[in-house]
């Protein structure tokens, strides 16, 4: 360790200030300003570090916290500590819940699913959200992967589980309720009371990726790595005199909570102070009227919703003259969608982005109107992360300007794969690397361009899909004989799953009969939206599937035979 600190302060040195490259080593470091975060060997939860940075610049006690835009319903920052505290409380006391055990969630964007988050955190009890709307065998994957001592889910949810072998606690019942709002806990006794003593590196959170390959896995992250993710800075800081002046921070979350942006920015936003509005399903004219009602400054969003909103003649008919921030994610948005959004919204800043549940978020940025002018980027490498480009075939780090598989290091990067130390080893180098399975480059100025993903995965609107998985289940039906799966192009979602199909002799099987098959056993999201039949499925040699001939095929052919 010794020796590979001085080689690092040594290679400080060389470090280009332009591209933040060090020929000696082949490492990328981050153009921003060093993070301070606390010492390591600090006993912290990330929620208590976040209500330290709430109490350093609190809000009045009556701003609401949390709005519930399907009801109606809010609370204020008064109300929602306390509920935390009694919540912790009564979860230590009552089911006797302890640092290190795991709590599965299942449950819809609700007020109460912060405020479970926050209390299950500061007891160091590993939470893990899932899906709501995942099939009955994804969900039983999951359980499997975590192996969690207890599970919150609500009326709509709790027969998802009604096989598995596990305590079940229903969130949306009268008696969940009185545990946020009543405890034993006379009025003067402080937060600590309900803390727990809890080492950074302990884990916190069993969040569900796709991971680099193959069927969902369990990302385990720490308190450490959750710290690092909420005190990256999101936006250029504004002055003492700005923030008098400036509108109270609105964000609307259409992110689900148990996706990594959608829990990390919910932390990192009443770290804030700021006011959360909820949406528990999402839809484009009521995204436009929760804007026009709370005045939201800021919505993080996926591409296909920055085009939606360039084409729709319904932003028109809301005041949406509150909005200041976009954060988009997923992929590039290009220059001539960027145009023609602030052609519409001359006021509104995009912040393009890159992240991985496997990095915690976020591991670069645009900051500011320069870096959003590059609209082919997602910005520069975030806080405190180091990056390789390594060629995929020789392993040999590469330069500005050459393309590689692109690889992290720094205190957001995960602990590795629940149950899956293989998939753990494939994707850690020893070093302390993530390889993220991305075809990246980085120019002469240090911004990263993604060009491909080495990983195969599909994008639809903010959600991974995994061809093998859906690949798998179809070779389960009888009248299939082979099949593929691969991305599609889609302007509303990004990408759809498209399935190759080859029939087994004498079979009639229909491009209809296939979508429903896969939809009945997959999340909404999963579904396959187009197929194409053929006689044989391209594969390599060693057998496998060819995807890029197929995606080819897919582009210039459409529907017909290979």
């Amino acid at each position: 360790m010794a020796d590979r600190d001085r080689k690092l302060k040594a290679a400080v040195h060389s470090v280009d200030p332009r591209s933040g490259f060090c020929p000696q080593t082949k490492i990328f470091h981050s153009l921003r300003p060093p993070l301070s975060v606390p010492p390591i060997s600090q006993p912290l939860t990330v929620v208590g570090h976040a209500l330290s940075i709430l109490r350093s610049s609190p809000p009045p006690v009556n701003t609401t916290a949390l709005v519930d835009f399907d009801s109606g319903d809010s609370i204020s920052y008064g109300i929602f500590l306390c509920q935390i505290r009694n919540l912790a409380f009564n979860l230590r006391t009552v089911f006797s819940l302890s640092k290190g055990q795991v709590a599965f969630i299942l449950s819809p964007t609700s007020l109460r699913v912060p405020v479970l988050y926050f209390a299950l955190l500061s007891l160091g009890v590993v939470v893990s959200p899932a899906n709501p709307i995942g099939s009955e065998s994804e969900i039983a994957h999951q359980v499997r992967l975590c192996k969690p001592d207890i599970a919150f889910v609500t009326s709509s949810t709790a027969s998802k589980l009604s096989r598995v072998p596990v305590s079940t606690v229903l969130i949306d019942s009268m008696k969940f309720l009185s545990m946020m709002n009543e405890s034993n806990l006379s009025n003067g006794v402080d937060d600590d009371a309900v803390d727990v003593k809890v080492d950074q590196n302990d884990s916190a959170a069993i969040l569900y990726s796709s991971g680099t390959t193959g069927r969902v896995k369990g990302v385990l992250l720490s308190h450490r790595n959750l710290i690092a993710a909420i005190s990256s800075v999101m936006t250029l800081e504004a002055t003492a005199d700005e923030r008098e002046t400036e509108p109270h921070p609105v964000s609307l979350y259409l992110l689900p909570m148990f996706h990594v942006f959608g829990f990390y920015m919910m932390i990192r936003s009443i770290s804030e102070g700021h006011t959360l509005v909820l949406m528990r399903k999402f839809g484009f004219e009521e995204m436009l009227r929760a804007v026009e009602k709370y005045r939201v400054t800021y919505i993080p969003v996926s591409p296909p919703l920055v085009v939606a909103m360039v084409k729709s003649e319904l932003v028109a008919k809301y005041d949406l003259s509150s909005l200041q921030i976009l954060g988009c994610g997923g992929a590039p948005l290009g220059k001539e969608v960027v145009d023609k959004f602030h052609e519409k919204f001359p006021n509104v800043e995009i912040i393009q982005g890159y992240g991985l549940t496997e990095s915690s978020a976020a591991a670069a940025r645009t900051v500011g109107p320069e870096e959003c002018s590059n609209t082919s980027s997602v910005g520069r490498l975030s806080e405190n992360l180091e990056a390789k480009i390594v060629d995929p075939a020789t392993g040999e780090a590469l330069p500005p300007g050459h393309k590689g598989e692109l690889w992290l290091r720094g205190p957001g990067i995960m602990k590795g794969y629940v149950g899956d130390e293989k998939a753990t080893a494939e994707t850690l180098h020893p070093e302390g690397w993530l390889k993220t399975g991305d075809l990246c480059y980085f120019d002469s100025d240090g911004y990263l361009y993604i060009v491909d993903r080495l990983k195969e995965l599909i994008k639809y609107k903010a959600y991974q899909v995994p061809p093998a998985e859906l690949e798998h289940l179809l070779q389960s039906n009888p009248e299939i004989a082979d099949a593929a799966v691969i991305p599609y192009p889609d302007e509303e979602a990004g990408e759809i799953p498209m399935a190759y199909i080859v029939r087994k002799p004498e079979s009639t099987l229909t491009e209809a009969q296939v979508i429903d098959f896969i939809a009945k056993q997959v999340a909404p999201y999963k579904k396959i939206r187009r197929v194409s039949f053929v006689n044989t499925i391209p594969k390599s040699p060693a057998g496998k599937i060819l995807r890029r001939e197929l995606i080819k095929h897919a582009l210039s052919h459409g529907s017909s035979k290979l």
